[in-house]
This record gives C-alpha cells, structure tokens and sequence, in this order.
C-alpha cells in the first residue's frame, strides 16, 4: 500500500532486495514478473503508472517508466511465450471503462 516491494527467496522470511517507495509512495496494484526474461519485472501503481525493472540493469530504481493517460488503469497482464526466443512481450492493461489496452514492450526488456 506505501510502494515498497520487496524480493524475496522461498527459503527466508527475509528479503534479499527492498526498495521503499518505488512508486513515490502510491499503492501497487499489480506486479509481474516477465514471461520471457527473468530479472525483468512489471509494477502498476494506483495512479496508472506502469514501471519497468530490468534488475541486470539497475538494481536499484526502474529502468522505465510509462503513464497511462486519460483513465484509471485498474490491473494489468504479461502476455508472452517464454519458450519461444522472438521477444515478443506484451502488456494487457485493463481499464476502468472495460476497455482492454495491450502494448508492446521493447525487445530490450523482452529477449531472454
């Protein structure tokens, strides 16, 4: 609810990585992990902002940030196939109206 996401590792109640107040202190409404690049990684927060992690890249701050404009983006999806090497990845961003956005991402952020 603050922005604060952490990482953690299945064998520790501890997290290995925080960053607090990733989203300057807006909720986070859904986080996903890339389907085709693993140390890639998705968050919305509550103002339709939708931040790009690339941890191989900057592990300290988002490599990307996109605002939605003109409506509330309510939840988002990972569209993908991790096993094909295309770099194909795209974002499903649903919208308050109903309304379905689905992007593309850059294949930066996309190939394995």
């Amino acid at each position: 609810s603050d922005g604060s996401i952490r990482l953690h590792q299945m064998t520790s109640e501890y997290p290995l990585m925080q960053w607090n107040d990733s989203t300057n202190g807006q909720p986070i409404i859904a986080l996903q992990w890339a389907l085709t690049r693993p140390a890639v990684f998705f968050v919305l927060d509550a103002s339709s902002n939708v931040y790009i992690w690339d941890l191989l890249e900057n592990d300290l701050l988002p490599v990307a940030k996109q605002t939605v404009p003109s409506e509330n983006v309510v939840t988002m999806a990972l569209l993908g196939e991790p096993e094909k090497t295309n770099g194909l990845l795209g974002i499903a961003l649903a919208k308050e109206s109903g309304q379905i956005d689905i992007q593309y991402v850059k294949k930066k952020w996309a190939l394995p």
